[in-house]
């Protein structure tokens, strides 16, 4: 991890990595708490094989939506999910691109160290995802993930 570009979340879940990749890779899961609350996530397409389509559309309380498409990059059940919104299905280039995600799901005692990495160009765009409230975004998304993912059976 590169401190001046990226930024990490870690925390440890008391769930089995297998519950925490089906929270990541079934679309009806993914839904209940990929947003921080009270911003819905009211779609997703998540394709869990290298080239495969990881597409979010978002409802912002005030009803405005997002939409947020994106490339799988590495997909390794159970323990590592890589995506960017910097190249389209089958590592199409969109011209554009934000971050890359790096999802990393390791067994602990007591659960997973669930680690979310997240890697930007450069320092500015670092800066600028970390004031828009990456911290507490990514946080409050990873307690509800937490919560649903403890009652998932695997």
């Amino acid at each position: 991890m590169d401190e001046t570009r990226d930024l990490r979340l870690t925390r440890l879940i008391k769930a089995p990595p297998a519950a925490l990749w089906r929270c990541w890779t079934e679309p009806h899961l993914l839904c209940q708490w990929f947003s921080p609350a009270p911003v819905e996530t009211t779609e997703a397409v998540i394709e869990p094989r290298v080239g495969g389509r990881f597409f979010t559309r978002m409802r912002l309380p005030e009803g405005e939506q997002i939409a947020s498409d994106g490339c799988i990059l590495a997909a390794a059940p159970n323990q590592m999910l890589a995506f960017t919104d910097a190249l389209g299905q089958g590592f199409r280039p969109l011209g554009q691109g934000f971050i890359t995600a790096i999802i990393s799901f390791d067994p602990a005692e007591g659960g997973t160290r669930y680690s979310a990495t997240v890697l930007h160009a450069d320092h500015e765009a670092r800066r600028r995802h970390e004031e828009m409230g990456f911290h507490e975004g990514w946080g409050l998304a990873t307690q509800q993930l937490a919560a649903l993912a403890s009652k998932i059976k695997t």
